[in-house]
């Protein structure tokens, strides 16, 4: 069933993703303009904070897949550790969020802003989402509700993989 909701994210996201280059194509300068005034840096530590929290996981996986009947509770450590990467992800959103409010970016400022919000906010919705399902999976933590889980979270960190070059740095 996992497997199902994130081919149907995938597809959402992707929908997303090219309805964001057809808008950029169809006006350029106010994409480029708007996409001027995103802070890059926090955007990459960002995706260094995610990428992290998703090696997290996989370690998390790999150690309880490697004692199954008894667990060493390692695996634990390695998840609160990727959950807690995913809480500052959100904290570095809420900061570059309100710092884009407070300069007047909202989104009804443009398409470009209209379209960040959306596609960054439902991102942010989905990092919640996913520190719900591996709190679970490491409360409920055999080897396969943790690999089930991390299959989520690894689909939040593709996600953002490919939101942040196309939001961020492509023009």
């Amino acid at each position: 069933m996992m497997w199902i909701l994130i081919l149907g994210e995938l597809a959402v996201f992707g929908a997303l993703f090219v309805g964001f280059a057809v808008a950029r194509a169809l006006d350029p300068v106010t994409f480029d303009a708007s996409q001027a005034h995103l802070d890059g840096l926090l955007g990459g530590l960002n995706t260094m904070v995610l990428v992290t929290s998703g090696w997290l996981v996989a370690v998390a996986v790999q150690r309880r897949a490697s004692s199954p009947i008894v667990p060493n509770r390692s695996h634990r450590t390695a998840m609160l550790g990727a959950m807690a990467f995913g809480g500052v992800f959100l904290a570095i959103k809420v900061v570059e969020y309100a710092d884009k409010i407070g300069q007047g970016f909202t989104p009804e400022t443009d398409m470009f802003f209209q379209l960040y919000y959306l596609m960054t906010g439902f991102h942010a919705l989905h990092v919640v989402m996913g520190l719900i399902i591996l709190g679970i999976v490491t409360w409920r933590d055999s080897p396969e509700n943790m690999e089930t889980g991390a299959a989520f979270w690894h689909m939040v960190d593709l996600i953002w993989v490919l939101l942040y070059p196309l939001v961020y740095l492509l023009r």
